[in-house]
């Protein structure tokens, strides 16, 4: 991450600085103007690297927004029909995404106009039965059920896979030949796909009107993105 933030900033000195070809720097009157700004206040530098992180992220999603926007069927949280859409690339095991559960729910209280799209993301050991199971709950329209009883009773595991399904109310033959299916395999593989796409390292990652988020980013973060996103 060092190497990679250096080499941002390398990036972006080299654009305002207006580094041209062949090594050679070209300078202009105002070029040298910012070049002493910017020594004068390299605090300035990290808002440069985040604004290009955000445009960068801007572009990844633009091209793949409409994949990431559409839920599997069921796998929502909220409002299904709400004009604002925040999606979660979740992961039962994941204890960030465990405490973010609570944030989550708190904004869909205070935001009845709010969507939330749940990708299933399992990378950690054990999660996957778990993200298939949470599936096979969507279409059985108890997704809500299952996802909220799989984070109190995880980590996950058969026994808690289980009793997750016992406490949502599920059909459990037809969930788990649901779990085992193509669109299920598919599903998951297309999740990792927009994931890698986005550059998430891991979960909870979040994506809300033009904007993505990366790790346990808080109540206050994600509400002031969807206000955002609002247009408010």
């Amino acid at each position: 991450m060092g190497s990679f933030r250096s080499s941002l900033f390398v990036a972006l000195l080299a654009l305002v600085f207006g580094f041209i070809g062949a090594g050679v720097w070209q300078y202009t009157l105002g070029h040298q103007q910012t070049r002493e700004y910017l020594l004068a206040n390299p605090e300035i530098l990290p808002d440069l690297a985040n604004s290009y992180d955000r445009k960068q992220a801007r572009e990844r999603l633009a091209d793949i927004e409409g994949e990431v926007l559409s839920p599997f069927p069921g796998a929502v949280l909220g409002n299904p029909d709400g004009a604002v859409t925040l999606v979660e690339f979740t992961d039962y095991g994941c204890t960030y995404c465990r405490m973010s559960r609570e944030h989550v729910a708190a904004l869909v209280a205070a935001n009845p106009d709010l969507k939330v799209v749940i990708r299933e993301w399992p990378i950690f050991d054990g999660s996957e039965r778990a993200a298939r199971m949470a599936l096979a709950a969507a279409k059985q329209g108890k997704f809500t059920e299952f996802h909220d009883a799989m984070f109190r009773l995880g980590p996950p595991d058969d026994e808690s896979v289980a009793r997750a399904a016992a406490a949502a109310g599920l059909d459990v033959t037809q969930a788990e030949a649901v779990a085992a299916s193509q669109e299920v395999d598919f599903e998951i593989a297309k999740n990792l796909g927009l994931a890698r796409q986005l550059a998430f390292t891991g979960t909870p990652s979040w994506v809300v009107g033009d904007q993505v988020l990366q790790g346990a980013v808080g109540q206050e973060a994600l509400a002031e993105a969807i206000a955002e996103a609002r247009g408010s």
